[in-house]
């Protein structure tokens, strides 16, 4: 009791995740007297991260940030404007499109909407979208971050649940475009009804010059996914191979990425990755803790105990995961819930890949969530939008992307169909 409540404590404080993991396995080795966990301790911290697919960490890492510095970015934002913009509310379609470019950079919708917000939002509003609306778009849109390769959670899910990182990767493609096509869809519905805006069609000449411009671009992520599909390399050396060519793109193509460039962008990757590693390593101790006293096996007797079939199982899993996104970062709920959801999952006949895109979607649209989703903050504070106007914007596309989780998670196809297609 005096651990669990140490743990809530330190949560409701603010104590970052990875301290209160460690912290409340100190409580825990203090109230019990167990030297066992204690003198085992420096062994575990060690172990957790002795798995050769956290290499694509800092690699996936690294490629964001060289292609951020490279322009390649850029490039991709007027790649969508240039082929959507014509359309009536063209550059929501950009927003979207954008969103889902970014994804293959990014990884993250935390940063993805920071960034969106700072550079599409302003660009909406002065084209006469109103700012609530385009920011919830964009708040909305960043649910395709950690779904379209290369994923941070989809790293983290697959080392925590020994799982192919892979077949996660192309798990995850075919749920983030059907995302980008309900949220089109929506855009379709209003843009005639709110009298959107849209741009000059570009001419055939600028479509080709945007095209050419931006192969080396996209070449980075299709050369992710066609090396893990055909079994050339794994998911982790497909990470050192586009940070390789996102360095020649940004360098040596756009000329835009310098030397002076690389002490930042190596300290930003350092700062970055050893915070998720020491998240990792305190994770790993807590959940020995977890196992030494039979929590995974009381969570899942409850869970037998009420669900009797795998539909209600995956309603009730659904329904835990978003109240968790709301207040817990995807990593760290990913890292916590993992090892105790995937025995579970598979008792009732749930494939471990399907579970994890499960899980991702489920906690992304948590960071969207009111009251407390980290994105809808970091969305109010960027485009300088009240939480309540943002949030009122926000119930549409909250309202499609629980359709769509729904669909997700009770069609498998979605999320191993292409796998079945495509993988090695």
């Amino acid at each position: 009791m005096t651990t669990a409540i140490g743990f809530f404590a330190l949560m409701f404080i603010g104590v970052p995740i990875a301290i209160v993991l460690g912290l409340t396995t100190l409580i825990y080795v203090l109230t019990t007297g167990n030297l066992t966990i204690l003198q085992s301790m420096p062994s575990k911290l060690f172990n957790g991260l002795q798995n050769f697919g956290l290499v694509a960490i800092p690699m996936f890492i690294l490629l964001g940030e060289f292609m951020n510095q490279g322009g390649i970015t850029n490039r991709l934002l007027e790649f969508a404007k240039v082929i959507f913009g014509h359309f009536r509310g063209g550059l929501a379609y950009v927003n979207v499109v954008a969103n889902m470019f970014l994804a293959t950079i990014i990884g993250s919708s935390t940063a993805q909407t920071a960034v969106m917000s700072k550079t599409v939002v302003p660009v909406m509003e002065k084209e006469g979208y109103s700012r609530d609306f385009s920011s919830a778009l964009t708040a909305s849109a960043s649910v395709v971050a950690p779904l379209i390769p290369p994923s941070m959670p989809f790293i983290i899910y697959g080392v925590t649940a020994g799982v192919s990182i892979g077949s996660l990767f192309l798990a995850g493609i075919l749920p983030g475009i059907i995302f980008g096509l309900g949220f089109g869809l929506y855009i379709y519905t209003i843009a005639k009804k709110r009298n959107f805006p849209r741009s000059d069609r570009s001419s055939w000449s600028q479509v080709l010059k945007g095209t050419v411009y931006v192969l080396p671009a996209l070449s980075i992520p299709v050369l992710i996914m066609v090396g893990i599909t055909t079994g050339i390399f794994t998911a982790t050396e497909s990470a050192a191979v586009a940070v390789l060519v996102a360095l020649l793109v940004g360098g040596f193509v756009y000329r835009e990425l310098k030397w002076k460039h690389l002490p930042g962008i190596l300290v930003r990757t350092i700062i970055t990755t050893s915070t998720v590693t020491f998240l990792l390593a305190m994770s790993d101790i807590f959940g020995w803790v977890l196992n030494f006293n039979q929590i995974p096996q009381l969570i899942t007797d409850a869970f037998l105990a009420v669900a009797d079939n795998q539909f209600v199982f995956l309603l009730l899993v659904n329904l835990l995961l978003l109240l968790i996104g709301t207040v817990l970062e995807g990593v760290p709920a990913l890292i916590l819930l993992t090892p105790i959801l995937v025995p579970i999952a598979v008792h009732y006949g749930v494939d471990p890949i399907h579970l994890g895109v499960i899980m991702v979607i489920n906690l992304t649209l948590g960071l969207i969530s009111p009251p407390v989703g980290s994105v809808l903050f970091v969305t109010s504070a960027v485009a300088n939008v009240s939480v309540e106007r943002l949030t009122r914007s926000l119930i549409p596309f909250l309202i499609i992307s629980c359709l769509i989780l729904m669909i997700i998670t009770y069609i498998p196809w979605t999320t191993l169909g292409l796998q079945k297609l495509l993988g090695p």
